[in-house]
């Protein structure tokens, strides 16, 4: 199955997950004359040229047991030895057993809360171990779907609601809301320093020109992204907030809470740790989370089958309810958004007036 996220002729990131198989080959006499690069593509067809070059140029091709480049002149009746590399790519879509949290299943669509740390999808530095290949283990016949079933993404380092498609027809759907800005997807998130007031962001997205690892506002150029952001509580040296996405832009939250000079708590790519305004206790937190405090809290669709408007909640993991407690704590006379985070562990502050929806609330 290819997958547009990858690029199949793009083999030059080698990893341990890469498997060789050898072939033996004598070069005939009439192919004397030859380049190397181009007597390879006719006695092996089977692979790409490009293939084969990258072959050549990391010294998986011997001519007569030496390296030899691409423009390697050939006399014919040399032998050559070829150790045909699979690329981690063509392996990654392989089930792996692992324990989903799934939450909500039916023949059509399934909601899984996921875990920080995990992959959703296979690409470089992480070729196994991700949601994609346990949801292959889960349900074997997401192999025929288009990554899996799989619709949107969170970062490794989020935790939180994701919905799977289980069949074509589903998945189409699903996308087709997303498209449409009709799915969504709230997340709980805490901020570094007092964020003043609730608002919206709406900067355009795209990569960081001067950290390609990174994305960044763009003046120019970019995607539109637009953050709704509602201030839930308010403590000495964070806050905890509240956003809603209209648009889903790679890092979106992160990047946009990094505009506005609040950057999530422990997030290393987006922020700095402040710790001189920080206690002891806060400071063991952040650092114990070990990444950004953001969790995709809630998600809300319409069934792609049925029609039914339905909403799942999960509530914060250990982690973050851990931060939380440090921050409370340190700060006797913190401010709070009226009806908002002070019952966070019964999840009893959402107003389902804003929602004409079926909530399922998802336990530890």
């Amino acid at each position: 199955m290819t997958d547009p996220y990858f690029d199949s002729e793009d083999y030059s990131d080698i990893s341990e997950n890469e498997v060789s198989t050898p072939h033996e080959l004598d070069i005939p006499l009439s192919l004397g004359g030859e380049r190397l690069d181009a007597a390879l593509a006719r006695l092996l067809p089977e692979f790409s040229r490009s293939r084969l070059a990258q072959w050549v140029r990391d010294g998986h091709v011997l001519v007569d047991g030496k390296p030899a480049q691409p423009k390697h002149r050939l006399l014919g009746g040399e032998k050559l030895t070829v150790e045909a590399i699979t690329a981690p790519e063509q392996t990654a879509f392989k089930p792996e057993a692992m324990d989903l949290p799934v939450i909500y299943e039916d023949e059509h669509i399934l909601v899984i809360n996921k875990p920080a740390g995990l992959v959703v999808h296979p690409a470089a530095g992480n070729w196994s171990g991700t949601l994609l290949n346990g949801l292959l283990h889960y349900c074997p016949a997401l192999a025929q779907l288009p990554r899996a079933g799989i619709v949107h993404r969170l970062d490794k380092d989020t935790s939180g609601l994701m919905v799977v498609a289980k069949t074509l027809p589903a998945q189409t759907e699903l996308v087709r809301q997303l498209q449409a800005r009709t799915v969504s997807r709230i997340y709980r998130a805490v901020a570094d320093g007092v964020v003043p007031f609730d608002g919206t962001i709406d900067a355009n997205i795209g990569r960081d020109p001067r950290n390609r690892l990174r994305m960044a506002v763009l003046k120019f150029g970019g995607k539109p992204a637009i953050t709704h952001l509602r201030v839930l509580e308010r403590y000495a040296s964070h806050s905890y907030i509240e956003c809603r996405l209209e648009t889903g832009r790679t890092h979106q939250i992160r990047v946009h809470m990094r505009e506005a000079n609040h950057p999530l708590a422990g997030d290393t790519l987006y922020g700095k740790l402040r710790a001189n305004a920080m206690t002891e206790d806060v400071l063991g937190a952040i650092r114990r989370l070990d990444r950004q405090a953001l969790h995709a809290y809630r998600l809300s669709l319409r069934h792609p089958v049925s029609g039914e408007q339905m909403s799942w909640c999960a509530r914060l993991p250990q982690d973050m309810r851990d931060l939380l407690a440090a921050l409370r704590g340190d700060t006797p006379e913190r401010t709070f958004t009226p009806g908002s985070a002070e019952l966070d562990d019964d999840d009893e502050d959402w107003d389902d007036d804003d929602f004409d929806v079926e909530v399922h609330y998802v336990r530890d």
